[in-house]
């Protein structure tokens, strides 16, 4: 989105016009609406500024829900966006904290500045792209105890303010240029500005999972996030906002709500042991975390083999913080022998998860030439240092 489209959202005729069209469903439905729109008079400016947005809605409520509606979005900022019930419980560690004036530099489109302002704390917005700051004073502005000020991140006195929060762009200039910025000296502000500011005041910082875990310093809580057994965020916690005794976490958001793991360290792998009836995949947050071992001596179980996040036991426990499979059935890892088991048992339809193992899964599959109304998951990984396939199903 440029300057001249985003005249075109934010005048009374775009916003009107964005308000009354019917959800995003399909680009055959764009093109209906392109023309009826063209018919109606709007100009083509117009019509390409109002659908691009409906679109950008759509995909936003996988993590705004119904508030995406009345939303206005960026593609980069959509995608770096907080999902509303991670900035939630964001917000509740200011809240509880004590601290009332946060400013949220690098705020992007908004998304984390809605969740404190909505629990009524006094937030600053700071965003340093002209476009996306406009973006989140329209997204901010239910809420008068919300500020956005467009300026850099370096250039803000934060010791007027009691905490911060640092959501660092990851990304390359632009509004819909997507690309990740994979070296954290390039992020935006630097991770080096990061990590000065958290030594001043109470501060929170929102990384990507995959960060090297070698940068987290020590005295940081490191709060790895999952929803829905995706990994969306490592949460860097400083000061006050920190627990007293948590230095590592998996939260786990999900079906069943929101479930912790923690510890004051990483924790010490669990012995490896015999494959079992019940194999545990944990989440990939636990595995972020580190806290596979802990995991491990809650479920009574082992691990499959050294350095390989596979637990197994003879019981099925139910855990939010692991999925659960039956162990069916054990296979050679043979791929003319596997061809011939899967044909026989008539599995057409086969997901493979791996661990341990050089494989593609997908060019695994093509070659195993599948046939059949059947479906089952094989697990091919290392079972006391030796590749085994397991045929398993879910609990």
């Amino acid at each position: 989105m440029d300057i001249s489209e985003l005249r075109e959202i934010l005048s009374a005729e775009g916003l009107r016009l964005l308000d009354s069209l019917p959800p995003y469903e399909s680009a055959a439905d764009v093109l209906k609406s392109v023309t009826e729109l063209r018919k109606a008079g709007h100009s083509p400016a117009m019509v390409a500024a109002v659908l691009s947005q409906s679109k950008l809605r759509g995909r936003g409520e996988a993590k705004f829900g119904p508030f995406a509606s009345r939303m206005l979005f960026t593609e980069a900022g959509l995608e770096q966006a907080t999902r509303l019930q991670v900035a939630a419980l964001h917000a509740g560690r200011f809240r509880a904290a004590g601290v009332w004036r946060v400013v949220d530099l690098g705020c992007g489109i908004g998304g984390d500045a809605m969740a404190m302002a909505a629990l009524e704390l006094e937030v600053t917005a700071v965003e340093r792209d002209e476009v996306t700051a406009a973006i989140a004073a329209y997204n901010l502005a239910p809420w008068p105890n919300a500020t956005v000020v467009n300026a850099d991140a370096t250039d803000i006195d934060v010791t007027d303010f009691d905490a911060v929060f640092l959501d660092p762009a990851r990304r390359t200039s632009g509004h819909s240029n997507t690309s990740r910025v994979t070296n954290p000296a390039d992020y935006s502000p630097s991770l080096d500005f990061a990590f000065a500011t958290a030594a001043t005041l109470p501060t929170g910082i929102k990384l990507g999972p995959g960060i090297d875990r070698d940068l987290i310093p020590r005295d940081a809580e490191a709060q790895w996030v999952s929803v829905d057994r995706d990994v969306v965020e490592l949460g860097l916690w400083f000061g006050t906002l920190a627990r007293p005794g948590i230095r590592r976490s998996a939260l786990v958001i999900g079906p069943h709500g929101t479930a912790e793991l923690s510890a004051d360290a990483d924790s010490e792998d669990a012995p490896t042991g015999e494959l079992g009836d019940y194999l545990y995949e944990p989440d990939g947050a636990v595995i972020r975390a580190r806290l596979i071992g802990d995991l491990a001596r809650r479920l009574d179980a082992t691990m499959l083999s050294d350095g390989i996040a596979y637990l197994s036991s003879n019981s099925a426990i139910e855990t939010p913080f692991a999925t659960c499979f039956r162990v069916l059935e054990v296979l050679p890892f043979d791929e003319r022998a596997l061809r011939k088991e899967l044909a026989a048992r008539g599995i057409g339809r086969l997901e493979i998860k791996k661990r341990g193992v050089d494989l593609d899964p997908a060019e695994f599959r093509k070659r195993l030439k599948l046939k059949g109304d059947n479906s089952a998951t094989l697990v091919v990984t290392r079972v006391a240092g030796r590749h085994s396939a397991l045929l398993v199903e879910r609990t």
